[in-house]
């Protein structure tokens, strides 16, 4: 999933500084603009990845029109790889409940099998052999 949000930026003490206003909090900087873009970013990836991870909704993206900076600042959208950035950064696990029949059920427990382990491992499998056909 891809996601853009507007994000303002000013320059100043050798750097810039950047906000992303739908974003509550969300603030970062960089030595140059280009860092300040990329350390924006990662900022509000982070941010956005808390949410999801939380199962909270994603903020809607202002329009760039309606943002309008403080004197010297200007506005510029952020693109956020939420796919790519979670890949690397997330990590929060999530409850899921199975239904098997009771002979498999006895065959696992039998044998100690990790039944999270088991289905995490396919899962990632099955995840690593889509994304490398693509």
């Amino acid at each position: 999933m891809r996601l853009t949000y507007p994000a303002v930026f000013y320059e100043g003490d050798g750097g810039y500084a950047v906000e992303v206003p739908d974003l509550p909090g969300c603030t970062s900087g960089g030595d140059s603009l280009a860092e300040a873009i990329l350390m924006g970013t990662d900022a509000a990836s982070g941010w956005v990845l808390t949410e999801l991870e939380d199962g909270k909704p994603v903020p809607k993206a202002s329009p760039i029109e309606a943002i309008r900076p403080e004197a010297g600042g200007f506005v510029s959208i952020l693109v956020l790889d939420m796919d790519a950035y979670a890949e690397k950064y997330g990590n929060k696990a999530v409850r899921k409940n199975l239904t098997i029949p009771a002979w498999l059920n006895t065959f696992a427990e039998e044998r100690h099998i990790n039944f999270s382990q088991v289905l995490q491992d396919s899962l990632l499998a099955l995840y690593q052999q889509e994304n490398a056909a693509s």
